[in-house]
């Protein structure tokens, strides 16, 4: 049976609710809506989705909390796009902080948004353009780091697994494809989300600080990705294909 991808949508407006999911059904999408953290927490407990459509502005847990919850939780993989009433970029900035793959600003027309879920889903599933993998291996091994592309998670030299967001993953997945190639923010952009992507410069800056995070890259003075000033950021180690073991 073809997959119908599943669309939670979490807004306390009972009418965007409604006209929001009622236009995703009829575009094909499986799609369900809560009004809260709580309905959202509790449908998760039981049911897994696509892709989760998150309010920021809501009463009692806000978006931002619970995208955070999202990405520290066992739907830390599952792309997250919020929407904000604001048109200034501080919930934009905080939002792309705390893991969100995109977002769209109110008001907005259902026809902008089925895009945008479509967008980040098909980059959730598909490489960047120009990747050549190798059918015989699935782990890119880099200094203490070995990268399961397969799984889409990292793991340390003791195997302790960390996990990443598909946009993680994607940005890694490049510095991994040109390891010690300074890449600029455009490159990044274009290989990350695609050309016709309509997202601000500074969204690739808040997305390597959170691979260095999860690298254990210390901000300062950077082991893996270093800063190289008025041109982009460069990926210092060897990268090593590590055959599948039968």
């Amino acid at each position: 049976m073809e997959h119908v991808d599943h669309v939670l949508i979490v807004d306390d407006d009972r009418e965007i609710r409604e006209l929001v999911g009622n236009y995703l059904i009829k575009n094909g999408l499986r799609t369900t809506v809560v009004a809260d953290g709580r309905q959202m927490r509790a449908f998760l407990e039981a049911n897994q989705v696509d892709l989760i459509v998150l309010d920021i502005m809501m009463p009692g847990d806000d978006g931002l909390l619970l995208c955070r919850e999202l990405r520290a939780g066992k739907h830390k993989a599952t792309p997250v796009l919020m929407l904000t009433a604001r048109s200034d970029e501080t919930d934009r900035i905080i939002g792309l902080e705390m893991g969100a793959d995109d977002y769209l600003a109110k008001p907005f027309a259902a026809r902008e948004l089925l895009a945008r879920i479509d967008a980040v889903l098909r980059r959730t599933r598909m490489l960047p353009p120009n990747f050549v993998v190798s059918e015989s291996g699935r782990m890119l091994k880099f200094g203490r780091w070995r990268l399961d592309t397969t799984a889409r998670h990292l793991l340390d030299e003791d195997d302790t697994l960390v996990s990443l967001s598909g946009a993680e993953y994607r940005l890694l997945r490049v510095f991994l494809d040109h390891p010690q190639r300074v890449l600029s923010r455009d490159q990044l952009l274009n290989l990350t989300q695609g050309r016709d992507a309509d997202i601000f410069d500074r969204s690739i800056d808040l997305l390597v600080s959170r691979v260095r995070q999860r690298l254990l890259d210390d901000a300062r003075e950077p082991l893996y990705l270093k800063t190289v000033r008025n041109e982009g950021y460069v990926f210092t180690f060897a990268v090593e294909m590590l055959e599948e073991q039968a």
